[in-house]
Parts: structure tokens; sequence; C-alpha cells
């Protein structure tokens, strides 16, 4: 009865309960998550932008947390709750590569609060409905590696004085060398050289294209620049400016208003805070179109947000207030003219004390998602919209002759 009994509880116990008594190596859960990265990968959403970042976030805290289980003695844990898109297979499909839709995908969130690679990987492909039969096999092997690891396959074992004598290399030395050795990146880069030589190479006429629509854009609308919010791919960029280029061949008119400008493809359309055109590449034409239709109305905001600007400067000791878009986010000028005007009407109001001219020749950047000011290591003030006057006026005066030594240093 007790052998029965013990029968039973082991007939009982999933699957997944015997996995996880066996251990991963890091590349054994890459390998184990490879159906998970094929469904997620950004780079298979460049159709999808906003799925796209999701994917590329996510993917970050994941690796973050993989790497966290696999130093020693890491024991301080927070769940990580993450969001992927994935993308859907199709249900007679013999082709991994041909098994997904082109535009198909779901949503799904999972929070992940294990403490081993092994479970970690089976909660992952659980939650993405992925199959987890291949992970069996990768600890079984993952365990028959290290064993054979452990125990050289050598019929005799020698003296090392036998080594030393005869000039032989010894092979269980060796061994442990080549365990001792860690990847580094100058290995990475040799390792992966030949590959990245013949990826150059064959995106070469692409990039050549890109470069060619890009001259004659501007060329023909005599832009300043054009950029990209984002890193998409270069088909993808191809892609966009022949969109342009349809427009302006269908409406030339509307973009005589564009001399000198800059155009930057991002994730909507409008004016940027520095000026720049902004054409969303999820946008038709219709509202490319109105956006250059626009440009006169723009000029005129342009023209009142350099007043409050000044406006701004002269109540504090003539500090000058810029827009520096690699240090903040990405807005439209109606956002930033907002945001300047709520920033103007509190300090009228509080009627800081700053003698005029005093803080001339310094500079400072308004920011909406900060709650304390900081002084920048190039030398201009970071200061927050819903800063209280009384700390701004402190941390000004405090700060004004480190941030006069910081201009300096950026300038030499």
């Amino acid at each position: 009865t007790f052998y029965y009994f013990i029968r039973l509880c082991l007939e009982k116990i999933p699957l997944q309960c015997i996995l996880q008594s066996r251990t991963l190596s890091g590349a054994d859960a890459i390998n184990a998550l490879r159906p998970f990265y094929f469904a997620v990968h950004p780079d298979f959403f460049g159709q999808h932008p906003k799925e796209r970042e999701v994917n590329e976030n996510s993917l970050k805290r994941l690796n973050g947390y993989l790497e966290n289980l696999q130093k020693p003695g890491f024991r301080s844990f927070k769940p990580t709750q993450l969001t992927f898109y994935v993308r859907e297979r199709e249900p007679n499909s013999s082709n991994v590569q041909e098994s997904f839709s082109a535009s198909g995908f779901r949503a799904v969130s999972f929070t992940l609060h294990t403490r081993d690679l092994l479970s970690t990987v089976l909660d992952i492909l659980n939650s993405c409905s992925l199959s987890t039969e291949h992970v069996q096999s990768l600890s079984v092997n993952s365990q028959a590696h290290k064993e054979a690891k452990s125990t050289l396959n050598r019929p005799i074992k020698w003296d090392k004085t036998y080594y030393s004598f005869t000039g032989f290399r010894d092979p269980e030395e060796e061994l442990e060398q080549a365990q001792r050795v860690e990847t580094t990146l100058i290995s990475w880069l040799d390792d992966n050289e030949a590959s990245a030589v013949k990826k150059l190479k064959k995106s070469l006429p692409l990039r050549k294209e890109l470069e060619r629509l890009k001259f004659e854009l501007c060329h023909q609308l005599q832009l300043s620049d054009i950029r990209w919010q984002r890193s998409w791919g270069i088909a993808h960029r191809c892609s966009q400016l022949h969109s342009l280029g349809r427009l302006v061949q269908q409406r030339p008119e509307v973009l005589k208003n564009v001399k000198g400008r800059t155009v930057v493809f991002t994730d909507r359309s409008g004016m940027s805070a520095a000026g720049h055109i902004m054409l969303g590449t999820m946008d038709v034409h219709h509202h490319w179109t109105k956006i250059f239709e626009r440009l006169p109305n723009y000029s005129k905001l342009q023209k009142r947000l350099l007043f409050l600007e000044d406006r701004i400067s002269q109540l504090l000791g003539g500090i000058q207030v810029i827009y520096v878009e690699e240090l903040q986010p990405l807005l439209t000028l109606e956002e930033y003219y907002e945001t300047l005007d709520s920033f103007y009407n509190k300090l009228r109001d509080s009627r800081l004390p700053f003698h005029p001219r005093s803080l001339r020749g310094l500079q400072m950047i308004l920011e909406s998602d900060r709650y304390a000011p900081s002084l920048h290591e190039f030398g201009h003030f970071m200061i927050p919209t819903v800063c209280d006057p009384a700390t701004l006026q402190w941390f000004i005066f405090a700060k004004a002759q480190e941030a006069r030594e910081n201009l300096k240093r950026k300038e030499e």
C-alpha cells in the first residue's frame, strides 16, 4: 500500500515541477526562449511603431531580470510586470518563418516573480501560449553536458610532471583555462565581424537609394535637413521618402513655405518645439498637407513663444530659456507654449527678487517630467515646471557660480 501511494503521488506531480528540480544555464535559457523572441522581436513590427516600442521596452526589462537571476547571491527580487505584442501563428503552416501572419498579433501581459531561470522560461512560454516541450530536452542536455565536463574522457590520468617533462599540453589544464575565459567586447567583435561585413554589403544598394532620395528631396524643397525620430529600418525610411515625394508631385503648391525648414518623421504630425516640421508616419497625405498649409500660423505661434521666453528671462535675472532636442522629450509647438505660459504665470505671481541681468549668460531648460531642479554637466539648469518659486530661487543662487564654470568648461 505504501509503494502504491508513493507511485500515485509521483504520477500526480506535473512535468513542470520535475523540470524545476533541474537548472538551466544562461545559454540554455536563450535557446529555450527562441520561439518567444521570434514571436515578439521588434524588427517584425516595422509597420506598427507603437507595438514595436512596447516590445523594445519590455525586452530591455526582461533581459535585466534574466541577468539578475544569473548573478551569484542575488536575492532582492521585485515582481516585474511585462506586456508584449505576440505575433499570431497561422494554423496550417509548415515553415517556421512563414507561420506568422504579416500583421496579426495579440497583447499578452504577465508578471515575473520567479527566482530561477527554468521557472522564468516556463512562465514566459506558458503566458504566451507557446510550447514548452523543447525545454525538457534542453534541461536534460544541459545536465548531461555539465556531467561530461566534470570528468575527462580519458582512460589514463597522467601526473603533472609527465607534461612538464615531455612538453605536451595538459588537456585538463586547457579545459580549466577555457572555462575561465569570458566573452569580451573584442572577442565578440572578432566573432561577428564577418557576419557584419556581409550584412553591410547586402544593405549598401538600399543605403545608397536612401541617400539619393534624401538629397533629391532636400534639394527640390530647399530643406535644411530630413531626420527620423526613431531607428526605423532603411526600407521603412525609403518608403517614407517615397511617400513625401508623391505628395510633392501631387500638391506642389502646399510646399512653398518649407524652404530652410527641417522635416522630422515621427509618430505624430505637427510643428515641434524646435521649429521642425513633424510628419507622422502613420498619417495619410491629407494630414501632412494640413501641416504644410498651417506653416504661416505656426510662425506666428513661434513669435509668441519667443516673447514668452524673453519675459521669463526678465523675471529670472536675464537667464536664457532654451530648448535642447537631445535632452528633452519631443514636444509640439502648442505643448511647449502651454508649458512656458503656465510657468510664466507662476513666476509673475510670485514676484521673485532677482536683480536685473544678474544671471545673464546662464541657461535653463523647462521640464514637465521632473520634480526637483538640477544642474546639467554642460552648465544649464534643469527646472521642473512644478518647481516651487522659493525653491527655484534658492537653487539658482546656490548653483550660479558652478553653472558658469560648467559652461566655460563646455566652451573650452
